[in-house]
């Protein structure tokens, strides 16, 4: 006689593993990414930072968030329309400090949220630090220069 176990009330666990995975994947990541430039020498993060534009503690705070920390400007961008490779080609320093905004954004939640509900495009000024610099740069007279191609363009 086989004796089966009623494993139906297990279903949702595989998402919650998933994800506790996922978020403990993120911190090591994090963690290495702060222990590297915990090795290096004052100066010597002082001479990237500069290499960087940014202060050393703004250094340290933009590590300690992971490398991917700024993957919602590039879906942004998307939403807009926009190309990030021909914007970080044409004005890296922009993209720059767009990445840097978006990596310190404390309304990541939101921003996902918009996603989800395909209304980002729309609705970033709402919510979005970098919706300034995106009005300023992507208004009607020169979003062209960084739009996707599609049949229209």
């Amino acid at each position: 006689m086989t004796t089966r176990i009623d494993n139906s009330g297990y279903a949702g666990l595989g998402q919650v593993f998933g994800a506790i995975a996922e978020w403990v994947s993120n911190y090591r990541k994090a963690c290495a990414a702060r222990d590297e430039l915990a090795n290096c020498g004052a100066d010597e993060v002082a001479r990237i930072a500069s290499d960087l534009g940014l202060q050393s503690n703004e250094l340290a705070t933009l590590t300690s968030k992971g490398p991917h920390s700024a993957d919602l400007l590039l879906k942004m961008l998307g939403a807009l329309g926009v190309d990030p490779t021909k914007l970080a080609n044409a004005e890296p320093a922009v993209m720059h400090d767009l990445q840097r905004v978006c990596v310190t954004c404390a309304r990541k939640q939101e921003c996902m949220h918009e996603f989800d509900c395909e209304t980002a495009g729309t609705n970033f000024r709402n919510f979005c630090p970098n919706a300034y610099t995106l009005d300023a740069l992507f208004g009607e007279r020169v979003a062209g220069k960084y739009r996707k191609k599609n049949k229209f363009n």
